[in-house]
């Protein structure tokens, strides 16, 4: 990559539908557990789709004190969490570090709509006195990279990705720049998601982007399969640790893997619908592999974007065969959505932690809930099964609502 420093990960933080950190969330991962579920976070009796990745048994006062729980939306409190356990995992001591130096890149899809519609409730039932003070700070996408870098005392650059399900990429491939820039010798990216609100979950019922198998929730987002017919809503946070090579071996830190290669483009096609013939995609992923310097015959896996929505499968299998032709059959791939829901823009940075942890473990995880192959999706998708598979360079895909794309490609560092 044609960078000034080499940029690496050396932690990794998660709390997801499948557990709240990172160990757990991979071990569920590699062993086909689904955390798809009845939604139990607001009543669901009287609407159209009831199932939802929730996160269980969070208890945020674990990392922050009860009143500081208080004034954060629920994003914000995954953040934190999942920004602590990067920190921890990592073995980075701030109090050692110049904060100038360090920043944060922590982005959402929506931020703090869970927290808008409960306020905007109790607006037009109580009145305006019964609305929470903390209301703006608790929803605004920006906050959780404030609260965490007032709390850490981080005087670095931070910023706030809105990218819909491509954030968590593209809030990785930017905090690299970042450090590859010269602007910064640590970044602490990902991204955070809660919208477990009505509103949000009808909203996507009535544009026909969710499963209707209300009755099999296990069995209801089937990436790449012929009976595919919708995506699951999740939620969850994951944030991983960058910095400069030369740093993290300044400081006998443990390299986990390289970020090489990062691509970003847009379908300029249609607000809802992928481009059919995943033009967008196919740059995203020419270009993280041009900026790598990497043939497509170098890559070993793939974790794709894979929502389990009957176009936007279709478009990803035909951009992967645009961009890897007769190779894209021997590359395995795999979407983690059939056990996770789809997170929005936490999927992606969760995508890359898991390739991190696959090229650590040797372990591909599976695509859950394909049980049928679409013809037309005929790449090796890992049905159901974690796979043993040796990843020396990884490629992830994110495609977000109204035609925005990016592809990031992480490499095994040898020698460490």
């Amino acid at each position: 990559m044609n960078t000034q420093k080499r940029v690496v990960i050396t932690g990794l933080g998660a709390v997801t539908p499948l557990g709240n950190d990172m160990d757990t969330t991979w071990h569920n991962l590699i062993n086909g557990v689904c955390g798809i579920d009845t939604i139990t976070a607001f009543d669901v009796s009287n609407l159209p789709t009831k199932i939802g990745g929730q996160v269980k048994d969070f208890n945020p006062t674990e990392y922050m004190s009860t009143k500081s729980a208080r004034r954060m939306g629920r994003f914000i409190q995954l953040a934190t969490s999942a920004t602590y356990q990067a920190i921890a995992d990592s073995r980075l001591d701030l109090s050692k570090e110049d904060s100038t130096r360090i920043g944060l890149e922590i982005g959402s899809a929506l931020g703090g709509l869970t927290t808008i519609e409960e306020q905007s409730i109790r607006l037009h039932e109580k009145g305006y006195r019964r609305v929470n003070p903390s209301l703006v700070p608790s929803t605004l996408i920006n906050m959780a990279v404030c609260f965490l870098a007032i709390d850490l005392n981080i005087q670095g650059p931070t910023k706030s990705s809105v990218l819909a399900c491509a954030t968590g990429i593209v809030s990785i491939g930017e905090a690299m720049r970042q450090i590859a820039w010269g602007d910064a010798d640590v970044m602490l990216a990902g991204s955070t998601e809660s919208a477990m609100t009505p509103l949000f979950f009808v909203g996507f019922y009535r544009v026909g982007a969710l499963s209707r198998r209300m009755d099999t929730p296990h069995q209801s987002l089937m990436p790449f399969d012929i009976n595919r017919d919708g995506t699951v809503i999740g939620e969850g946070a994951s944030v991983l640790v960058l910095e400069s090579l030369s740093h993290a071996r300044a400081r006998n830190a443990k390299i986990l893997a390289e970020i090489v290669g990062y691509g970003l483009t847009h379908d300029a096609y249609n607000i809802a619908a992928p481009c059919p013939d995943g033009n967008g995609a196919v740059r995203a992923m020419q270009r993280a592999l041009q900026s790598a310097n990497l043939s497509p015959s170098k890559i070993d896996y793939i974790s794709a974007h894979g929502t389990g929505t009957p176009h936007n499968d279709l478009a990803e299998t035909i951009a992967i065969k645009t961009v890897f032709a007769d190779y894209a059959y021997n590359v395995p791939i795999s979407s983690t959505k059939g056990m996770t829901g789809h997170m929005m823009g936490t999927s992606g940075a969760l995508a890359c932690a898991s390739v991190v942890k696959a090229m650590n473990t040797n372990i591909i995880p599976p695509t859950f809930g394909l049980s049928q192959p679409d013809p037309k999706c005929d790449l090796d998708y890992v049905p159901n099964k974690a796979r043993q598979h040796a990843v020396q360079y990884g490629m992830v895909n994110a495609f977000g609502f109204g035609g925005q794309n990016a592809s990031l490609i992480l490499k095994l560092v040898e020698g460490k």
